[in-house]
């Protein structure tokens, strides 16, 4: 079979050309090249006429673009379709429904989450209400029940500071204050004239008498013309507490002491009047029951407080008592309350 090519390297030589690898043009027959298209700019023709093989195919001639005309119309190369993936038959039939699915799912969850939330809210809201009448309804309560007077409660702390006092044949009563004395002992106040005899005679010791208990105290100073005392025993007693406001007419009070030695004995009343211009000094006037032995004892408000020192009664006359503002003793043995 004679063939029209046959690639060989001829020998160098002055007369021969050498072989490049290309076929010329004017080896292949006239019909196996073909002429630009017609319109082809001039300027832009080659010089010599194209030429394809055989067993190509005829090339289409494409004007060539700029790459600003490339930009401007979006004529880039287009990936070939047969190398694009092909879906999966009714692939995208099942994966639409079960997406919707999620989502409703999900939108469901917020909502009920959604919901929860503003009930919670709503229900704090309703507890911080409830929370907050409760308050306002106990802080009344409170109130109404510091005006409510409890003689029970208030005899039972303040009895065991109340003591039976014993100066030589005389009795009366005393009781501790405050908390400032040293050294494991208390301080308390009585009347100058529970203990006027023994202290002119120059003694100074007596006893404190409760039930079957007896404590031995001192007297340390005296005041003859307020009438008061101050004792001190070596024994803590615990103290009551001193009110810091003036008493008024109609307060309730508790007095407490040993009527005729009668240790333990409580009264109650009210205040009647204060008197601060009396000739003796200020004086405060209450119609608790009250006797000999009384003197000294404690007049006590409703919260717990001492008011002032029991002093006298009124002769031929019932309710009407008469008691040193504890004010006066506090500024006379000052340190103690």
């Amino acid at each position: 079979m004679t063939t029209t090519y046959d690639p060989f390297i001829p020998a160098e030589g002055a007369d021969q050309q050498r072989y490049d690898g290309r076929r010329r043009v004017q080896e292949w027959p006239a019909e196996h090249w073909q002429a630009p298209e017609p319109g082809y700019p001039q300027a832009q023709r080659p010089a010599e006429p194209t030429w394809q093989h055989p067993s190509q195919p005829e090339p289409q001639y494409q004007p060539r673009m700029s790459e600003q005309q490339r930009w401007e119309t979006g004529s880039f190369p287009t990936v070939p379709t047969s190398l694009s993936p092909e879906p999966r038959a009714g692939g995208r039939s099942k994966t639409k429904p079960l997406v919707a699915a999620l989502v409703g799912i999900l939108l469901g969850v917020a909502g009920w989450q959604a919901y929860r939330i503003e009930t919670m809210n709503h229900d704090n809201a309703t507890m911080h209400s409830v929370v907050a009448a409760e308050k306002s309804r106990t802080d009344q309560l409170e109130k109404q029940l510091a005006g409510v007077f409890d003689p029970e409660a208030v005899s039972s702390k303040v009895l065991p500071s109340v003591f039976r006092v014993r100066a030589g044949d005389f009795t009366g009563t005393a009781f501790s204050v405050g908390s400032k004395a040293k050294g494991g002992q208390s301080n308390l106040f009585t009347n100058y004239h529970v203990v006027a005899e023994l202290y002119a005679g120059g003694g100074r010791s007596v006893t404190l008498e409760r039930g079957n208990t007896k404590i031995n105290a001192t007297i340390v100073k005296v005041n003859k013309g307020k009438d008061l005392a101050q004792l001190r025993a070596n024994q803590a007693i615990p103290g009551l507490a001193t009110a810091a406001t003036q008493v008024k007419p109609g307060q309730q009070v508790v007095v407490v002491g040993a009527p005729l030695g009668l240790d333990d004995t409580v009264t109650t009343g009210v205040i009647s009047a204060y008197r601060p211009s009396d000739p003796d000094g200020p004086t405060i006037q209450f119609d608790a029951p009250i006797n000999p032995g009384n003197s000294g004892g404690p007049v006590v408000s409703a919260n717990n407080q001492v008011v002032g020192l029991a002093t006298a009664k009124a002769k031929d006359a019932e309710g009407i008592g008469l008691a040193i503002p504890i004010k006066t003793a506090c500024e006379t043995f000052a340190g103690i309350c």
